[in-house]
C-alpha cells in the first residue's frame, strides 16, 4: 500500500484526501447535506466577521485597531490603517482564490463533474480567497471610527463614514461569493455547464478580478488622507502601483483560462480579443499611474504570479499545465506610445490599443506556435486582428480613464461617460461577433481506427478521418481529437494528408470515463464528431462505442462537450436567467466606474500638478 501511495502524483493523493470514497457524480445540484454544511459554515464565518466589526465600532474589541496600526508600520506605511490593513488582506486572498480557480478548472477538465462541492479540494482555496476579499472590504468599511476617511467617503450613518474603495471591495467580494450558491441553483435548473464561461462562473471570476479596481480606489483614498510628511517614498508608491496594475492584468486574464488549457468551447478569435482587452486596460493604467516602465513591471509581477500558479498546479500538485500569454510585447507597445503621448492619456490609450491589436497580436501569434496548446492559424488572421484592435482600444481607453481618475484628472463627466459606455459596447459587440457560429448541414466524417491497443478498460487507437464533402474543412483554425474528463486531457492536432483527410499523430483514449471527439473550427464553423462517450446513468446517457470503422454526422459540439446540459428547459428561461446575471455584472462594472469618478471629482490633483509616476507630488 505504501509503495502504491508513494508512486502516485501529488494531485492524485490530494484528490483522494479531499474526496475519500468516490460516490456517484451528481449531474444537477449538490446533495442537500453538502448545501447545509456549506451554508452553515458561510453563515458562521459571516456572523463572526460582523461580530468582530461590531466589537470594533463599539470599542469592545481592540484586535482590529491593533492589526491596522501594525499594518501602517510595514509596506502599508503612508496610508491609514483602514487602507493599510485591507489592501494586503485582499491581495493575498486574491492570490489564494487564483490558485484555487486554476486548480479547479484543471480538475474539471481532467475529471469532469464533482462528487459534490465539498469533495473538490480546489473549492476550498476559492472560497477562502473570495471570502477574504469580502472580509477586506468589510474591514475597510468598519475600521474608520471617529473620523471621516476623506472627501470621497460614503456616509452610512450620521457618524459613520466608509471609504468608497472599501464599499466597492466588499461589493465585489460579495458578488463573487454569491456565484457559489447561484451556481448550484443554475445546475439544478439547466444541468452541468462544464465551461468557464457559464454565467455563474463568470460571476466568480468577474467579482474577484475587478476587485483590483476597488483596491486601487482604496489606496488612493488612503494616501490622500495622510499628511504630506507621512507620505511613503516614491519608490514604494511605484511598486504598489505596478503590483496593483499587474494584479488587474492577472484578474482580467483569468477569462482566457479555457484557451490556456487548450479546450476552449468558443471560437479562437475570442482569445486575441481577451488578451488585447486585458493588456490595454491594465498596462495603459500602469504606465499612466506608475510612470516610466510601469507597464513592463506590471507584466513582470503578472508573470511571477500567473506563471507561479501554473507551476504549482501543473508541477507541484500534478494537474494540468496552463499556458501563460506573455504580454511583454504589449507592454513595450504601451511604453513606446507613451514616449510621445504620456501627457495625452486618452490618445495614449487609443494608440496603445491599436499597437496592442497589431504588433502585440503578431507577437502573441509567434509565441503561441510553441506556447499554446492550440496555436493561432491564418484562419483567424483578419478577424482575429480586428477583434484584437477593438479590444485593445476599448481596454486602453478604460485604462486611461482609470489612471486619470485615480490621479484626480478625469475628463469632463459627459466625455468620460461617453467613452466608458462606448468601450463597453465595443467589447460587447466583439464578444457577440465571436459567439456567432454555424454547423453546415449534411456533412459527415468517416473514421477508421488504426493501431488499436489494450483491452476494453485501457483501449487506445489512432485514426484516419475523412470528411465529406472534402472541402468541408479548408484552412481551419483547428482540427483536433480531444479527449477529456477521463483523468487527464488529450489534445492532438491532426495531420493533414490531403484535402478533407486527416490522421492522428498519437493514440487517443477510448475507454473508461474519457469523452473523446473530433473537433473542427473553420471560420464560423464550430462543430464536433463524437468518437467515444462513456455510459452516464446520472443523465440517462448510454455509451457511444468506437467501432473499427464508422461514419457519423458533423454536429454542434456543445451537445458533446456539455453532455450534462438539460435539453427540456425552455430557451426563454435560460435567456432570462443569463440576462439577470448580465445586469448584475453591469451593475458591478458601473459601480466601479462610479467609484473612480467619485474620487476624481472629490480628490482632485493639486492645482498645476501635471506630474505622473513615482516622482509625482504627494497628493496625486
Amino acid at each position: 500500500m505504501l509503495d502504491h501511495v508513494t508512486g502516485m502524483g501529488a494531485g492524485a493523493v490530494l484528490r483522494l484526501a479531499g474526496a475519500g470514497a468516490a460516490p456517484a457524480k451528481p449531474a444537477g445540484g449538490a446533495a442537500l447535506d453538502q448545501i447545509l454544511i456549506a451554508s452553515g459554515g458561510a453563515g458562521a464565518l459571516t456572523a463572526a466577521l460582523l461580530v468582530l466589526g461590531w466589537g470594533h465600532r463599539s470599542g469592545r474589541v481592540s484586535v482590529l485597531a491593533r492589526a491596522a496600526d501594525l499594518a501602517t508600520r510595514g509596506p502599508g506605511r503612508g496610508t491609514p490603517g483602514w487602507a493599510a490593513l485591507p489592501i494586503p488582506v485582499a491581495m493575498v486572498s486574491l492570490l489564494i482564490a487564483l490558485l484555487g480557480m486554476y486548480w479547479d478548472i484543471s480538475l474539471h477538465i481532467s475529471h469532469g463533474r464533482d462528487e459534490g462541492p465539498l469533495a473538490n479540494i480546489a473549492h476550498y482555496p476559492i472560497l477562502i480567497g473570495l471570502f477574504g476579499i469580502f472580509t477586506a472590504g468589510v474591514l475597510a468599511v468598519v475600521l474608520p471610527k471617529g473620523e471621516v476617511p476623506g472627501a470621497a467617503s460614503v456616509r452610512i450613518t450620521r457618524d459613520w463614514h466608509a471609504p468608497a474603495g472599501g464599499v466597492l471591495l466588499a461589493g465585489a467580494g460579495f458578488y463573487a461569493l454569491l456565484g457559489f450558491p447561484l451556481d448550484d441553483v443554475w445546475h439544478r435548473i439547466f444541468g452541468q455547464d462544464v465551461t468557464l464561461w457559464g454565467p455563474t462562473h463568470l460571476m466568480l471570476i468577474g467579482g474577484a478580478g475587478l476587485s483590483l479596481v476597488a483596491m486601487m480606489v482604496l489606496e488612493r483614498e488612503g494616501r490622500r488622507a495622510c499628511p504630506d510628511e507621512e507620505q511613503p517614498p516614491g519608490w514604494l508608491r511605484y511598486v504598489r502601483r505596478c503590483m496593483h496594475a499587474g494584479g488587474l492584468l492577472i484578474g482580467l486574464s483569468v477569462f482566457q483560462a479555457e484557451y490556456d488549457f487548450g479546450v476552449p468551447q468558443f471560437r479562437l478569435v475570442h482569445q486575441p480579443l481577451l488578451i488585447a482587452l486585458a493588456a490595454g486596460c491594465a498596462l495603459v493604467a500602469a504606465r499612466l499611474w506608475a510612470g516610466r516602465g510601469g507597464a513592463v513591471w506590471a507584466v513582470v509581477f503578472y508573470m511571477l504570479v500567473r506563471g507561479g500558479v501554473s507551476v504549482i498546479v501543473g508541477g507541484v500538485i500534478g494537474e494540468l499545465w496552463a499556458a501563460v500569454p506573455l504580454y511583454f510585447a504589449e507592454a513595450l507597445c504601451v511604453e513606446a506610445a507613451a514616449l510621445l503621448l504620456a501627457r495625452r492619456p486618452l490618445a495614449l490609450g487609443a494608440v496603445s490599443g491599436v499597437l496592442i491589436g497589431t504588433a502585440g497580436f503578431g507577437a502573441e501569434y509567434a509565441y503561441g506556435q510553441a506556447g499554446f496548446r492550440l496555436p493561432w492559424t491564418p484562419d483567424i488572421l483578419a478577424e482575429g486582428m480586428a477583434m484584437a484592435v477593438a479590444g485593445g482600444v476599448a481596454g486602453g481607453l478604460c485604462g486611461a480613464l482609470l489612471a486619470e481618475g485615480l490621479a484626480g484628472r478625469a475628463p469632463r463627466p459627459a466625455a468620460a461617460r461617453g467613452i466608458f459606455a462606448g468601450a463597453i459596447l465595443a467589447v460587447a459587440a466583439a464578444v457577440a461577433n465571436g459567439l456567432v457560429v454555424s454547423v453546415p448541414p449534411g456533412r459527415t466524417a468517416t473514421v477508421t481506427l488504426t493501431d488499436v491497443r489494450g483491452d476494453a478498460a485501457h483501449r487506445t487507437a489512432g485514426a484516419r478521418i475523412e470528411f465529406s464533402p472534402a472541402s468541408a474543412v479548408d484552412g481551419p483554425a483547428w482540427v483536433t481529437v480531444t479527449g477529456w474528463q477521463g483523468q487527464g486531457l488529450h489534445v492532438d492536432r491532426l495531420v493533414r494528408e490531403r484535402e478533407g483527410v486527416y490522421r492522428t499523430s498519437e493514440p487517443m483514449p477510448l475507454h473508461g470515463e474519457w469523452k473523446t471527439l473530433i473537433r473542427v473550427h473553420d471560420g464560423r464553423t464550430l462543430a464536433g464528431v463524437p468518437v467515444y462517450l462513456p455510459d452516464d446513468p446520472a443523465i440517462g446517457a448510454k455509451e457511444l462505442a468506437a467501432p473499427a470503422h464508422f461514419t457519423r454526422g458533423v454536429q454542434g459540439e456543445r451537445s458533446i462537450l456539455q453532455r450534462e446540459l438539460k435539453t427540456d428547459v425552455p430557451g426563454w428561461l435560460w435567456a432570462a436567467c443569463s440576462a439577470v446575471v448580465l445586469l448584475c455584472t453591469l451593475a458591478l462594472v458601473l459601480s466601479l466606474g462610479w467609484g473612480v469618478a467619485r474620487i476624481a471629482r472629490r480628490l482632485p490633483a493639486p492645482a498645476g500638478s501635471a506630474a505622473r509616476g513615482p516622482h509625482a507630488e504627494a497628493g496625486t
